[in-house]
């Protein structure tokens, strides 16, 4: 008994040193960047504000959402706490500004967190497709994987292909190096990632798991996470040379050990440092490797602070 409290008297104060390290960064680098204080008149339509004649889709940072689909996973209050990263519906988090969005689902076809299961991914295409309708020129990157632990849905791939068939971007590396433009009107890239179905191949409708990348961390300390996002980052080739997208992603995860287990309170240890690790990004000359930029409970600073930094690309003030 008296071990395990030290334990946790230790990891409490880890967690505190990790928290201060990056106010100490903060205050020592500051959160400026090129594009930084650009701010989007509508997010709901940023891309096609920013011009999609002009727009290469390796040059966009794409604001992402991790676990898009968990704002009514499992029981309120009782259950949710421990799942929900998201707080709003998929379709706001597109009105909103988000367009990348990471979906996981079971055999039966509901999406899930772990073991815990809320609505069925009709929900999910529904609205897309709303978001679709009211936009002309908006991308939207769709992954969407079985949860690990869990059975492929069956015939998933046809399910995804009749549901949103006219708007699928066909698998295609080229495509990284077109415009916006270039890819109307067809508007969806779904990358369908199955355990143990068939992947898609070149050409298809659908994208291969190979076409979107991370190095995900298991830890709730948020220093160490924030220095493996940056070094991993500054691993990887510069968006321009690169065929496949790379996300970071800008969370820390409760862990088992540790007497805080809710995901909300955990991952706000990182969650306001968006614009500071975009900083330090360009500061340590790696931002031009930084393409897809995820999150827990998105916000407008997080979306401004990655449409900023896409202006700037098409501006030409950074990389």
């Amino acid at each position: 008994m008296g071990a395990q409290l030290a334990k946790q008297v230790e990891r409490r104060k880890s967690v505190a040193a990790e928290k201060l390290a990056l106010i100490e960064l903060f205050e020592d680098s500051g959160d400026q960047f090129p594009g930084c204080d650009y701010r989007p008149a509508d997010r709901k339509t940023w891309m096609s504000a920013l011009g999609p004649a002009n727009l290469r889709v390796h040059q966009i940072v794409w604001p992402g959402t991790h676990d898009s689909a968990t704002d009514k996973i499992g029981i309120r209050f009782i259950s949710r706490p421990f799942a929900q990263c998201q707080s709003c519906s998929v379709y706001r988090q597109l009105a909103g500004g988000a367009r990348l969005l990471d979906i996981r689902v079971q055999k039966d076809c509901r999406v899930c967190h772990g073991i815990l299961l809320t609505y069925a991914v009709d929900v999910v295409i529904r609205d897309v497709k709303q978001f679709l309708s009211e936009t002309e020129h908006e991308i939207v990157v769709l992954e969407i994987r079985t949860e690990f632990g869990h059975e492929d849905p069956p015939d998933f791939d046809k399910y995804l292909v009749e549901q949103l068939g006219e708007h699928l971007i066909p698998q295609d590396s080229a495509v990284f190096g077109k415009t916006v433009a270039e890819l109307l009107p067809r508007r969806v890239i779904c990358v369908w990632k199955p355990r143990k179905s068939p992947a898609p191949k070149p050409g298809d409708p659908l994208w291969s798991g190979g076409f979107l990348k991370d190095h995900w961390i298991d830890t709730d300390l948020p220093k160490t996470k924030f220095e493996n996002n940056l070094k991993r980052l500054s691993e990887q080739q510069p968006n321009a040379s690169r065929k496949y997208f790379y996300r970071v992603e800008n969370t820390v995860t409760p862990q088992p050990d540790n007497p805080v287990v809710c995901v909300r309170p955990v991952t706000r240890r990182i969650h306001g440092h968006g614009r500071l690790f975009i900083a330090q990004a360009v500061g340590r000359g790696i931002a031009d490797r930084l393409q897809v930029f995820s999150t827990d409970f998105i916000n407008d600073d997080f979306v401004d602070a990655c449409v900023g930094l896409t202006h700037a690309r098409i501006e030409g003030k950074v990389a």
